[in-house]
């Protein structure tokens, strides 16, 4: 997805961010397509992980590309500081209940790097503090991209991207496109799924009148983009609100 993302909405030498960063996978894309990128890890033993998965991926050149910065999403102005206006595409996969979906857990110290770093990050973070922060460091015409699943809480379906949709308008973006980006491989007119060891315990008959278990197929990627004009008086912080004349 990363790949995909970066080569449609990006140019050779264009500058990459990407926040609620769980992984290696956007630093390799860009580097790779010869793009620059900038990750925000706020979490220590995570940028560990991710540096280590680098070194053993990417060449010295491609290595020079890349490089990640320990601010958290909600301080990505702060964290780019030295790169406001020069960013061309923001990426964030906010996890789940950033965006209104299940109450935190407490993480435990035998999971990964990665799903304690997510855990950690979300009792502090604020969607709206980096939506406004995506668009001081992204440069004019540049693209946000969003992404977002639907999950089950408390027996309701949980759709995350109206809202995030909504509060991007209302701090200036323009909603550009909405994308569905299969998590699942495809084979002829199926999607092959495959059952994880906790999901052959929810195996049932077809007879069964329970319902049966749910699998997430799908990603959402919302695109946004930050008007090539506006006036100097507009955006998150002028009168407006980021409203376009």
């Amino acid at each position: 997805m990363a790949r995909h993302l970066i080569g449609t909405c990006t140019r050779e030498g264009d500058l990459v961010a990407e926040g609620f960063t769980t992984s290696e996978a956007t630093l390799t894309a860009a580097a790779e397509l010869d793009r620059r990128a900038i990750a925000l890890v706020p979490h220590f033993p995570l940028a560990q992980h991710i540096g280590t998965r680098l070194r053993a991926t990417l060449n010295t050149a491609q290595l020079g590309r890349v490089q990640m910065r320990p601010t958290r999403p909600d301080q990505i102005t702060r964290g780019l500081a030295d790169r406001l206006g020069d960013v061309a595409l923001v990426i964030a996969a906010p996890p789940p209940y950033e965006t209104g979906g299940r109450p935190p857990r407490q993480p435990t110290e035998r999971e990964c790097a990665a799903c304690r770093a997510e855990l950690w990050m979300l009792t502090s973070q604020q969607l709206g503090l980096f939506l406004a922060g995506a668009w001081r460091v992204l440069r004019p015409g540049g693209v946000l991209a969003v992404i977002t699943t639907l999950h089950h809480h408390a027996g309701r379906l949980i759709d995350p991207a109206p809202r995030i949709i909504g509060h991007a308008q209302r701090v200036g973006f323009r909603y550009a496109q909405h994308v569905i980006a299969l998590r699942v491989p495809i084979d002829g007119d199926a999607l092959v799924v495959q059952a994880g060891p906790a999901d052959l315990a929810q195996l049932r008959d077809t007879g069964s009148a329970s319902l049966p278990p749910t699998v997430n197929v799908h990603a959402t990627v919302s695109l946004f983009t930050k008007p090539p004009r506006i006036a100097e008086s507009d955006g998150p912080e002028g009168p407006n609100g980021g409203r376009t004349r």
